[in-house]
């Protein structure tokens, strides 16, 4: 299975980035890309996802994702409830493994492989290999300094890009 990604959101106020690693990891042990891009805007740049998972399936989820922006207007929270409600339902989705972040000014959500959606106490959210890592260095430099969303997502990936064998330092960072 191809997997190996962190991915990281920041929202202070009605600013938000998303940041993502570009590793791309076959099994255990075999790094095959360096510069993927899972971190994408969607609905007119209005939205910024980033998905972690297998390849394939985040991609699936991603689409399925933006079809539903479209539907409702670029309603983030509408669109990512019926994202879940279909992810409950429909038997492509059930299987998918993936995890996605969705965010806007005025939202920050995660999508969960379970057809959750979740919108994070403290504006911040992580999936994928180095998630824990990503949350912890975003939560003591949102506390400990005054940078902004973008930087502090950067500096966390970065930070997570030294412990996390599934995650480099090829960051892409997406703002609103």
């Amino acid at each position: 299975m191809f997997q190996g990604t962190t991915i990281l959101a920041v929202k202070i106020g009605d600013k938000v980035a998303v940041a993502g690693d570009g590793q791309v990891t076959f099994g255990n042990n075999i790094i095959i890309k360096h510069s993927a891009r899972k971190v994408r805007r969607l609905y007119e740049g209005k939205v910024i996802a980033g998905f972690a998972g297998a390849v394939a399936d985040s991609l699936t989820l991603c689409e399925r994702f933006e079809g539903k922006l479209e539907s409702y207007q670029g309603n983030l929270q509408r669109a990512a409830v019926e994202l879940a409600k279909d992810w409950r339902t429909d038997r492509v989705l059930r299987r998918l493994e993936a995890l996605l972040i969705a965010a806007s000014s005025d939202a920050l959500l995660m999508i969960s492989g379970t057809g959750e959606v979740i919108e994070p106490d403290d504006s911040i959210a992580a999936v994928g290999s180095g998630a824990p890592y990503a949350l912890a260095a975003a939560r003591a430099l949102l506390r400990n300094t005054a940078l902004t969303p973008g930087e502090i997502a950067g500096e966390a990936l970065k930070i997570v890009s030294e412990i996390c064998i599934y995650t480099n330092d090829k960051i892409i960072i997406e703002e609103l």
